[in-house]
């Protein structure tokens, strides 16, 4: 029985695609897209889901907006079954998609907003404020009788975003909401959204998203999934806490030309990552003891390697969810990863 004290919340919630039969011949029948997620998010509550690509976050949206259905399992939004009244559920929530196309192409900004301002009923009057107040936000008040077709993919995610608060809705899903963004945009948008939800504290956010730091600034829990299942949950600060009993380094080493055989496979480290810098290569390092390091120390050493710096840092986000699920956004890259 749903709770009124979540805005939003799932019971072993399954889905399976099916591969169409001219497909499964060269693909895998069916595709397991979440298996077994139960998770749940309290009113006035900025609740995260990280995830690689492919993890399951955008289902799991899609299923709560009523967008997909679910194969098994059951999830209420605002105390309403989704699957049973889709209807109702809709009533209750917004939605931001990151690289959505939407609007009418031949109708400008502030027709499209005002056009989506009335299909919810919302006065003429409050409708005109808020959509000047919000393009001033996003920046595109200069833009606002600019025709669709004209705005760059850019500008369109600002007036998708603008058209997800537009009617203060109870439950609002952010989906990658600053994909495509410049930095700046980006940081305005999550100031934006604090203080919205500071000044609409009955109101509820989920927020998918890539950018740690994002998740870690905005999100007072965040659930980390992967393949379709979740491995942790908890506010960022108590999953950064718990990783901090491993000792976590940072080197410089120049001369060494392969960090990844001689830092990456030692027993006693637990997670590895390196960039290439001007020096040599940068590495970061998590180590099951701080004794440890002697011994990686004249491994690099033995292998020719020169240190350059060392210290030790505090785990971030990042560091947390690449310790929980194991590889990175760049392993998708070099793996042929997908969305």
């Amino acid at each position: 029985m749903m709770s009124d004290c979540y805005a939003i919340r799932t019971e072993d919630l399954r889905r399976v695609f099916r591969a169409k039969r001219r497909e499964a011949k060269k693909q895998k029948r069916e595709v397991v897209a979440l298996d077994g997620v139960s998770f749940s998010v309290g009113s006035g509550e900025l609740f995260g889901v990280l995830g690689p690509n492919g993890a399951g976050k955008t289902t799991t949206i899609k299923i709560l907006a009523t967008l997909l259905s679910p194969t098994a399992g059951r999830a209420w939004v605002a105390g309403i079954d989704v699957a049973k009244d889709p209807k109702r559920v809709r009533r209750h929530i917004g939605m931001v998609s990151g690289g959505e196309t939407s609007g009418y192409g031949l109708l400008t900004i502030e027709e499209n907003l005002w056009m989506f301002s009335q299909f919810y009923g919302l006065d003429t009057r409050v409708a005109r404020a808020r959509i000047k107040e919000l393009l001033e936000v996003v920046g595109l008040a200069d833009r606002s009788r600019t025709k669709i077709y004209h705005l760059s993919t850019g500008m369109r995610q600002k007036m998708n975003f603008v058209r997800g608060f537009l009617t203060e809705p109870e439950i609002l899903f952010l989906d990658e909401p600053t994909l495509g963004l410049d930095v700046q945009t980006a940081h305005t948008l999550r100031g934006f959204v604090s203080n919205w939800l500071a000044e609409h504290r009955d109101r509820t956010i989920l927020l998918t998203t890539h950018a740690m730091h994002e998740a870690d600034e905005l999100c007072g829990r965040v659930a980390i999934i992967d393949k379709g299942r979740i491995l942790a949950c908890d506010a960022p600060a108590t999953l950064k806490r718990e990783l901090q009993r491993d000792a976590i380094f940072r080197l410089r080493i120049a001369d060494l030309a392969d960090a990844r055989g001689v830092v990456g496979t030692s027993p006693d480290v637990t997670q590895f990552t390196q960039t290439a810098s001007e020096a040599g290569v940068d590495v970061d390092a998590i180590l099951t003891h701080d004794g440890a390091l002697t011994q990686l120390l004249a491994s690099v050493e033995a292998a020719g390697g020169r240190l350059l710096s060392l210290e030790k840092r505090e785990p971030t986000l990042e560091d947390v969810f690449l310790h929980i699920v194991g590889h990175g956004f760049e392993d998708e890259i070099r793996e042929g990863g997908s969305a």
